[in-house]
């Protein structure tokens, strides 16, 4: 019988983060000592009192189905959350808990675009975002930066991407893969043009916004004209070390809201009973209990950034927050290192997979093709190791 897959899963890109991280795995599988920095996950294990309280969960019983937009508890959680950290005012009815951060942004993408409304993604963004648009049936435009912008846009190149059918705008700060961080200077400028601009609605995804290192951090959504067009997307993954527990939400416009729980409600309905409990608890809790964790990526940071810095050949900036590195490795383009003929990013990265052991990601999964993603979610010793390797290497 012939493989008749539909168009829509044939369009789609597989994970470049997913499959590297495949990749390694394989190699390990023969043997072989990989060094992975390309995953988004912290190193760290779930903080104790989560933990507790999952387990507190499970011995009162917690397992039926939940609502599909959440337990009433961790919405009000979430907005007293929103409230406290980002200073956004949402009621209940405005909040959708969902199978990860992701699943929020698809759901939200769902139900606002139609084929050929267009997406415009600030480069560097992350893998999933043209995916999801182009699931979708909508086309996605790259707004470009570089290191020397910090990774940033500015207002003059938000001005001449917007077309007649640019219908959404995603931003992320600080920003998967770069570590950029849009200050509220610079948010509120970008805002300025957007007003010009009413039917293009703000998808805000603030998954990192604990992870940051002196640089405060801004929510799109407190822009008072922007509030009623800002989807704001947030998760306990990355700042709790939960990326397993699968819970992402959204604080948004009701009636958009509305629409995610109907999608929602057709495709996975509630998520996870006992991850729900532990998340009230996560986001009840003092942020000062996960300070920890970002203390350790901000000395990560900074040794990877001296480290990298000592290569010839990687230009490197000082990423704000989030936990990546997003070296510009163009200097190698052209050369032949081992064999390997390094015509792009993604023929260096599969270099320093095959030859110096250490999985990274390229940037052309992020539109931005001149970097790799390096992630320091890892301990000291393999980051020193790794890129030890690696400098080995290109030498």
């Amino acid at each position: 019988m012939p493989q008749q897959l539909s168009d829509r899963i044939n369009s789609l890109p597989v994970s470049a983060t997913l499959a590297m991280a495949a990749k390694a795995r394989k190699l390990k599988n023969q043997g072989i000592d990989i060094i992975s920095l390309s995953l988004g996950e912290p190193d760290f294990n779930t903080p104790e009192y989560i933990k507790e309280a999952a387990i507190k969960a499970v011995q009162e019983n917690y397992n039926s189905y939940t609502p599909v937009d959440g337990y009433a508890e961790l919405k009000e959680a979430i907005c007293l959350k929103f409230k406290r950290d980002n200073n956004i005012a949402y009621a209940p009815n405005q909040i959708v808990v969902s199978t990860g951060a992701k699943q929020s942004i698809a759901n939200v993408a769902q139900v606002l675009l139609n084929p050929g409304d267009e997406v415009l993604l600030p480069a560097p963004y992350w893998v999933s975002y043209s995916a999801i648009a182009t699931l979708c049936e909508a086309t996605f435009k790259e707004i470009p930066s570089s290191i020397e912008s910090d990774f940033k846009i500015t207002p003059e190149q938000l001005e001449a991407a917007i077309s007649p059918k640019t219908k959404l705008i995603i931003f992320n700060s600080p920003n998967n893969p770069s570590g950029s961080i849009y200050t509220e200077k610079e948010y509120r400028a970008l805002a300025k043009v957007l007003e010009n601009y009413p039917d293009i609605f703000i998808l805000s995804d603030e998954i990192y916004e604990h992870i940051s290192y002196g640089t405060q951090t801004f929510s799109f959504a407190t822009i008072p004209n922007m509030y009623e067009r800002t989807i704001t997307v947030n998760g306990v993954a990355k700042a709790f070390a939960m990326t397993g527990w699968r819970i992402g939400y959204i604080g948004a416009p009701e009636w958009i809201a509305k629409a995610c729980t109907k999608m929602q409600g057709q495709i996975t309905s509630g998520a996870n009973c006992i991850a729900q409990r532990a998340t009230i608890t996560a986001l009840t809790e003092p942020v000062s209990n996960i300070h920890y964790m970002v203390k350790e990526f901000n000395k990560r940071r900074d040794m990877v950034v001296k480290l990298l810095k000592e290569i010839d050949g990687f230009k490197v900036n000082v990423p704000k927050g989030a936990f990546y590195v997003f070296p510009d490795v163009s200097a190698f383009f052209g050369k032949t290192i081992k064999g390997h003929k390094i015509n792009n990013a993604s023929d260096f990265s599969l270099l320093l997979l095959e030859e110096a052991k250490v999985a990274t990601v390229t940037g052309d999964a992020f539109g931005a093709p001149h970097n790799i993603r390096i992630s320091y979610a890892a301990s000291e010793e393999n980051l020193r190791k790794a890129i030890q390797q690696i400098k080995d290497l290109v030498s």
